[in-house]
């Protein structure tokens, strides 16, 4: 037993001298936080504000000033406007004592709030916020989507899903970027099928909200927000029928409500039970004669697994929120992009978006440039950039790929009916093509971009927050490797389309 403690002693040592030894790269802001001493680039919700919605310089230096120190009581001393407190703002100086430190991860500066990217990402949430109640089975067919697909393709600077020649089209509008994405169906067969749980038959019908329902849409209401007050109203349930996923408000209110491992847990059920998806060829048991995984590399071992790197991947994307780039909310873009067009005030916005046909579709149908927020509350209360579902999406997703052989087919694809009631065939000419890692890549889209739909987050909160999560996944697996018994590998395809062997 000896020799035992000694050897578990020596691995917590290489552990955490693997982990001390990985880079800690600089961690760089768009430094619109200087450039802009009103901070009307930066997050600022629940602290006090002026008629223009823009923050009181007292209150955002008491909050600056408690994310530098890391002193528990000054964070107690940022003065709030309204009874919504700050999210979380001290979850980015926790450690972990496995993967990698949540503060020695980075993303890319976020576009910087004059940019043209920053722009194009703005014009596609207006669109989304057109386009919430057309059926996603219908975007090939719908003129709405075609005037959306077009004005993207002429944007500069817009990085969103496109076809082989550069294009944004009905079949790319709002998709994910990752391989598979644009294959099948927008949603992923995880998010529509139902799965085994334990002796329970679960349906992945949803409760669904009233079409036509946006709130923060006239300027008091979004000035209110901005000054943390409640609810704007309430969710309008729609009716007690449950239905599957068919257009931008189910899957808004999907995300609205779901634990964050909820959907990646499901499809994990799925996988083992449902569709008896072969593990990775590296899994040690695949060619055993005499032996089967369960307490290792079977399936409790992989249902814990992939909900257990969802807190971590949290702790790393709140560091990256609150501490290094304060990114502001689309919600208040909207209202700075209102102040610039009804002239009450002078803000550096890119003419691409002040300019575009989905504003003025937008004001032609509210009387305000805000931007039609999905849920009653609008945003969160803490910045945007990195996203936490896009974050945990793929850290969870990232387990479920080294786990499971990513190229097994996901036969016969489904789409919701009409009324989305029933599920019914898919037949597109690409139906012979989903795979598991493809509709693995396309759930995590489908979660991180349903936030975008809601309009609370922007196209890169999506794209850079997905490939954070997969590097504290696979930090986690790395360390995890040398605590096995069992001589193994996995493979995992990354979001990039790379190949990784651990």
């Amino acid at each position: 037993m000896h020799s035992r403690r000694l050897a578990a002693r020596r691995l917590r040592e290489a552990a955490a001298e693997a982990a001390f030894l990985r880079p800690h790269p600089e961690q760089r802001s768009n430094g619109d936080e200087t450039t802009y001493p009103n901070r009307i680039a930066n997050y600022s919700k629940g602290l006090p504000h002026d008629k223009l919605g823009e923050v009181e310089p007292g209150p955002y230096r008491a909050m600056v000033r408690a994310l530098n120190s890391t002193q528990p009581e000054h964070f107690e001393e940022i003065p709030l406007a309204g009874p919504r407190k700050l999210t979380s703002p001290q979850a980015g100086l926790a450690f972990d004592l496995e993967g990698p430190d949540a503060q020695s991860l980075a993303i890319r500066p976020a576009p910087r709030f004059a940019s043209a990217e920053n722009a194009a990402e703005m014009v596609e949430l207006y669109w989304m916020a057109l386009l919430r109640d057309v059926r996603f089975t219908d975007y090939e067919k719908d003129s709405l989507a075609s005037e959306a697909a077009k004005e993207l393709s002429g944007l500069t600077d817009f990085f969103g899903a496109k076809d082989a020649d550069g294009k944004v089209t009905p079949k790319t509008l709002f998709r994910g970027t990752s391989p598979g994405d644009g294959v099948g169906p927008y949603i992923s067969q995880f998010l529509l099928r139902d799965f085994q749980y334990g002796t329970l038959r679960v349906t992945n019908r949803q409760q669904t909200v009233q079409p036509k329902v946006d709130y923060l849409t006239d300027y008091d209401a979004w000035l209110g927000a901005q000054n943390g007050a409640e609810l704007a109203g309430t969710d309008k349930i729609d009716t007690e029928t449950r239905r599957y996923i068919r257009n931008g408000r189910d899957l808004a209110h999907y995300v609205h409500f779901d634990q964050l491992y909820e959907a990646y847990l499901n499809a994990c059920l799925y996988l083992l039970q449902n569709l008896k998806a072969p593990v990775d060829p590296g899994n040690p048991y695949v060619a055993s004669e005499t032996q089967d995984g369960f307490a290792t590399f079977g399936g409790p071992h992989i249902l814990s697994l992939v909900t257990e790197v969802a807190t971590r991947a949290l702790k790393a994307v709140w560091f990256q929120k609150w501490v290094v780039h304060r990114r502001l909310r689309p919600e208040v873009f909207g209202g700075r992009i209102h102040n610039e067009k009804t002239k009450k005030a002078d803000y550096p916005i890119h003419p691409q978006v002040l300019d575009s046909e989905a504003l003025a579709r937008v004001f032609k149908g509210t009387k305000h440039y805000l931007l039609p927020q999905a849920f009653p509350e609008g945003s969160p209360t803490h910045p945007a950039y990195g996203a936490g579902h896009a974050t945990v999406a793929g850290a969870c997703v990232t387990i479920l790929k080294a786990w499971f052989d990513e190229s097994h087919p996901v036969p016969d694809p489904k789409v919701p009916n009409q009324d989305g009631t029933k599920l019914e065939n898919y037949t597109g000419k690409d139906k012979d093509r989903l795979t598991v890692g493809g509709e693995l890549n396309k759930i995590a889209a489908n979660i991180a971009i349903g936030r975008n739909m809601g309009g609370v987050h922007w196209l890169t909160d999506y794209t850079e927050s997905i490939r954070l999560g997969e590097r504290v996944a696979l930090g986690i697996l790395e360390e995890q490797k040398e605590t096995y018994n069992e001589d193994f590998w996995f493979t995992v395809q990354t979001f990039d389309g790379n190949t990784v062997t651990i």
